[in-house]
């Protein structure tokens, strides 16, 4: 199985960047995590490039998506929102409409901060997003707090508790995209 992951902060060495590395290792066997670092590449969403002139770094997450089983977005959570480019690589990836590289696609969210709270409004508005693009996200909910004290050295998780979120948050994306590959054969038998 196969997740692109995003990571939130176009900040080097992030708490997020350092999180969706350390998601590798809790992925399990069979899983691979693949990283799409262009996201800071991405111009703002702009409709009369469409459909004829999307920017490669556009084009290159479209693929990418479309080539994957599931997507990860790893967020931080600036002045109470999802950081602007996350959701304009949303805003891209959705259009043009009737072709989203998001429909149907399961997805998982996680917010981290250093703050208590972790970021859950960011959390709960990609979630929001996703349910207008007709993406399938897990029921989980990870908001992590206080990430700083939670991270390892070496891209780690070194908080228990964190670590086993972490693993079962991806457990059920793994299980989301059996029960949306059963759902689409029933649908396409049933056609």
């Amino acid at each position: 199985m196969n997740i692109l992951v995003i990571h939130g902060s176009l900040r080097r060495d992030a708490y997020t960047t350092r999180l969706a590395r350390a998601a590798a290792v809790l992925a399990g066997d069979g899983v691979d995590l693949e990283y799409f670092e262009r996201l800071a590449e991405i111009p703002g969403f702009n409709q009369d490039l469409e459909p004829d002139h999307v920017p490669a770094p556009v084009e290159d997450l479209r693929d990418r998506l479309v080539d994957s089983d599931a997507l990860l977005i790893v967020t931080p959570e600036y002045n109470g929102s999802a950081p602007g480019a996350v959701k304009n690589a949303i805003d891209w990836a959705s259009r043009p409409h009737g072709e989203s590289a998001l429909a149907g696609l399961p997805a998982a969210v996680v917010s981290a901060s250093p703050v208590p709270f972790g970021g859950i409004w960011a959390n709960q508005q990609l979630r929001k997003a996703f349910s207008v693009t007709g993406t399938p996200v897990v029921e989980r909910e990870l908001a992590i707090g206080k990430i700083e004290e939670k991270l390892g050295p070496d891209d780690t998780v070194a908080d228990r508790e964190t670590a086993e979120q972490l693993a079962a948050m991806l457990s059920e994306l793994r299980d989301l995209v059996e029960s949306t590959r059963e759902k689409s054969a029933l649908e396409a038998a049933a056609a």
